[in-house]
């Protein structure tokens, strides 16, 4: 192909490459496809609030009342324990050598008493004023009364260690699910924590939802409003909930949705709703969105298709 017709040719190409281009670079890029569908309230007016899922017990932070290394662990996440089952132990070896100490002087003491109890039974044998004295048997007396103190006092000791042992014992408060664990054997374990918690123990037989209702809208909730929880990421899987009670103390709002409209000094009453472990596949300590009927925020009831106005008070222009 000659020089002539092969120039003209790539020029030809090269201009309909770029108009190609500029046509491919105008077209709108197709809108993104929503994944899921917003949650719709079920009610004609309702309050919103997130809620957190927690144990019916609420979730409780086991601890320890003497600080110490872990010896052992004798649960597993997810295990079901009931009340006084053993969770773990602390090491208690100084105890234990305390303890031996402390029975050996129960036996010492009650050989005393043994001793002086022969004494006062063989003078009580005896011819008072003749082969004993008054004094002496009095003596006698007292010297069993006192070793019975000994030995009382004996036994005290190895009550204490004992219980003492029981503390680095730390066992189920009640039945419920392992929840969390946050110690491992060998290391050391500190009282008077409580976050982290060494271990969260929770009864997960029904679940409660704790939501929290902004301020504002406190006075609309009724305890026997019906209510709603969507699981987040998908609005299909939801649950009826049932009414536990209401906290009646309004707290500082820590559970942040990050709504750009959010204000972080807002208040909140928290307001406990509950219902069967097994309706929804949903984890404690997950986010839930609660919808609960209230009627709306001006005091009307709303009707289909109606704008909501505020009746004015009276003697309100």
């Amino acid at each position: 192909m000659s020089r002539r017709i092969a120039l003209p040719l790539l020029a030809v190409v090269g201009v309909g490459l770029a108009i190609g281009t500029v046509m491919l670079g105008d077209r709108t890029p197709p809108g993104a496809s929503a994944v899921l569908n917003p949650v719709v309230s079920p009610f004609l007016t309702s309050v919103a609030g997130a809620g957190i899922v927690e144990a019916s017990s609420e979730n409780i932070a086991i601890g320890t009342p003497v600080s110490g290394i872990v010896t052992a662990i004798a649960v597993k996440w997810g295990d079901h324990v009931k009340s006084g089952d053993l969770l773990f132990k602390i090491d208690d070896r100084d105890l234990q050598g305390q303890l031996l100490v402390a029975n050996a002087k129960v036996k010492e003491a009650e050989a005393g008493l043994a001793k002086v109890k022969n004494l006062l039974n063989v003078g009580e044998g005896l011819g008072k004023g003749t082969s004993i004295s008054v004094v002496d048997l009095a003596n006698r007396r007292f010297d069993v009364g006192i070793n019975e103190g000994i030995v009382a006092s004996a036994k005290a000791q190895v009550d204490q260690l004992k219980s003492e042992v029981d503390r680095r014992t730390v066992c189920a408060p009640l039945a419920g699910r392992i929840l969390q664990i946050k110690i491992h054997p060998g290391e050391y374990a500190q009282s008077g924590v409580v976050n982290p918690s060494l271990m969260l123990l929770g009864d997960d037989t029904r679940l409660h939802v704790r939501v929290d209702i902004n301020e504002n809208d406190a006075w609309r909730i009724k305890p026997t409003a019906s209510a709603m929880a969507y699981v987040p990421g998908n609005p299909d899987l939801s649950v009826r909930l049932r009414f536990e009670r209401i906290e009646p103390y309004a707290v500082p709002k820590v559970s942040l949705t990050g709504e750009s409209t959010e204000r972080t000094d807002t208040r909140v009453l928290q307001v406990l709703y509950s219902f069967e472990r097994g309706e929804l596949p949903i984890y404690i300590g997950q986010r839930m969105n609660a919808h609960v009927d209230a009627p709306a925020a001006g005091g009307v009831e709303a009707q289909p298709g109606s704008t909501i106005v505020a009746k004015p008070r009276e003697g309100a222009k």
